[in-house]
């Protein structure tokens, strides 16, 4: 539970699950306000489930379901009588706590001033800013003044790696373009470092700085989070409810970790002997358990694809195991490389060398083994195995430490949104990077849907294509050709601690390497690659790909189409 304070008698959270309810009452609360409509999604309990925790645990509770994008003024009355009549304090939760603090805005507004409800929500983390100017605004009877409360010219939805590059990247092309992000995350990560967190080469507080330093100077920071498209509108609806136009709409969210697709996981991460990498809270926890390991079974684990930088699952293995070959424990242990995939790396070239420390570190491989259940407690790992031949089964491992590497999608608003292809993903043209059927909206980064792979080093080279093409659309060109997308990704594959594989490679699986051979070799294991890796890609992150400085990612220029 996530409580955050908005009033003496208020608090919001995001999602609530049957267990939070104990932990909410002894926390003193004594009432619970649901906002989140049933079947949101698939993980989540119901409001039943809920409200027969709090019935045990002697709360009261109130179930006012509110859709995202769409907060009703009935929805605000009904949240007003329910704070009025219901034992206080009361927590009120949906999947963010955004509707929840919204209502209470919207309900307070005329009763305090605006700049105190505005303090408080935004001192809890959420921006309630324009639900506020559109509640404040309303008519007699009751109606919204207008169903678009901001425009811009470029939106950009998504404050990672790809939407602060194409914003840095557009702005150098054309400064003082009107430019909004949309992202209600406060803190910004350097997620390739999470690997070396979990050898502990790096800090976690290295890969982390505040959203508000990285956002570029002249673009509008829009703190919310997004519910829904209308391209046919070009309007974006936030969870407030509140609309965003725009002229060229960019579709940057990321990807969405899926850690409750695993029965048990969520319960155990973080202690037991689980961990993983692609969370910033747990990668010093892997460090710890690599250390602390003596000897037994260790467990690696990869979900089908696609998942954001495909060979982080093995980086994790190989670099414990060099730890572990330095201590002596190696040799007291077994170790095992569960993929739900078919192949050791998805660029065939790169495997042999990946094969050499696969022998060298004893580890076992087993294809076609996706992690379905964990018990944490009883350190047993299930697995569905997908053989050749015959049904598919169920196997059981022991461990002594796993790391696991969730299953991703596409995030649930795109998802369901008419800008996804049948996968879930934005459907775009895999070299202009333009949607194949709107074509102001353009989408770089892991919810993309070309087939590259969803890398940093991908959203690098993505940034610039994307600027380029979005102005020249604008007609704001400097060339008369569109700017193309090769595929290109990267991926250091860490195999000891001071050696990297640099895996580079463009769409079809072609290797596209970076630097001569006498320099940087990307079939063999490279000391000055691990320079690259901890020294050199950080600095270009931070201070070149986050400003628009665009080293070695200058866009191509061709009438043919990349083909995937």
């Amino acid at each position: 539970m996530q409580a955050k304070t908005l009033t003496d008698d208020l608090s919001v959270s995001p999602q609530l699950t049957v267990a939070d309810v104990a932990e909410a009452k002894a926390a003193g609360f004594r009432s619970i306000i649901i906002n989140r409509p049933d079947g949101e999604a698939a993980d989540q309990p119901s409001h039943a489930d809920i409200e027969t925790a709090a019935r045990q645990a002697g709360m009261e509770t109130r179930y006012i379901p509110v859709v995202l994008g769409k907060l009703a003024k009935q929805d605000v009355e009904a949240f007003a009588n329910a704070m009025s009549s219901l034992p206080k304090p009361v927590i009120g939760f949906c999947k963010s706590g955004t509707r929840t603090a919204t209502l209470w805005a919207m309900s307070e507004a005329g009763n305090r001033p605006s700049q105190d409800i505005e303090g408080a929500a935004k001192a809890a983390g959420y921006d309630v800013s324009a639900a506020l100017t559109a509640r404040l605004g309303e008519s007699d009877r009751g109606a919204s003044k207008s169903n678009t409360s901001r425009s811009h010219d470029v939106v950009i939805v998504g404050a990672g790696a790809s939407g602060i590059a194409l914003a840095a990247s557009i702005l150098s092309r054309k400064p003082g373009l009107d430019i909004a992000i949309i992202d209600a995350a406060d803190a910004h990560y350097y997620q390739p470092g999470w690997t070396m967190v979990g050898r502990g080469v790096f800090s976690a507080a290295e890969t982390r700085r505040d959203m508000a330093s990285l956002i570029p100077n002249g673009v509008k920071w829009i703190k919310e989070r997004v519910a829904s498209f209308q391209p046919d509108a070009k309007t974006v609806t936030l969870e407030s409810g509140a609309a965003v136009s725009y002229r060229k709409l960019v579709v940057a969210p990321g990807l969405k970790l899926n850690w409750s697709a695993i029965e048990g996981l969520e319960e155990t991460l973080g202690k037991n002997g689980v961990t993983s990498n692609y969370r910033y809270d747990l990668a010093p926890y892997t460090w710890e358990l690599v250390q602390q390991f003596r000897g037994g079974n260790a467990l690696f684990t990869q979900p089908p694809m696609p998942i954001k930088c495909a060979g982080a699952p093995q980086k994790a293995m190989y670099l414990s195991c060099d730890h572990w070959l330095a201590t002596g424990a190696l040799g007291k242990s077994k170790v095992e490389f569960l993929n739900a995939g078919p192949v050791l790396f998805g660029v065939a070239d790169y495997v042999p060398p990946l094969m050499e420390y696969v022998k060298r570190y004893g580890i076992g491989l087993s294809f076609g083994h996706n992690l379905v259940k964990i018990d944490g407690a009883a350190k047993r790992a299930w697995f569905k195995t997908t053989p050749k031949e015959g049904e598919p089964q169920i196997v059981e491992r022991s461990f002594d430490m796993i790391h696991v590497t969730p299953p991703q999608s596409s995030p649930d608003f795109v998802k369901s949104s008419p800008l996804a292809n049948e996968a879930g993903w934005v459907d775009v043209d895999p070299g202009t990077l333009r949607h194949v059927r709107y074509p102001d909206i353009y989408s770089l980064g892991d919810a993309m849907g070309a087939s590259n792979a969803k890398t940093a080093a991908a959203a690098r080279k993505q940034a610039p294509v994307v600027a380029e093409n979005l102005l020249r659309d604008m007609g704001s060109a400097s060339t008369s050709q569109p700017a193309i997308y090769d595929g290109y990704g990267s991926c250091p594959l860490t195999v000891e601690r001071g050696k990297v594989i640099l895996a580079e490679f463009a769409y079809g699986g072609r290797r596209v390497p970076s630097f001569p051979k006498w320099f940087i070799d990307d079939l063999k294991p490279s000391k000055a690659a691990w320079m690259l890796k901890e020294r050199v890609l950080p600095k270009i992150y931070w201070q070149a790909m986050l400003k628009g400085r665009e080293l070695m990612a200058k866009p191509q220029h061709t009438t043919a189409q990349a083909a995937e």
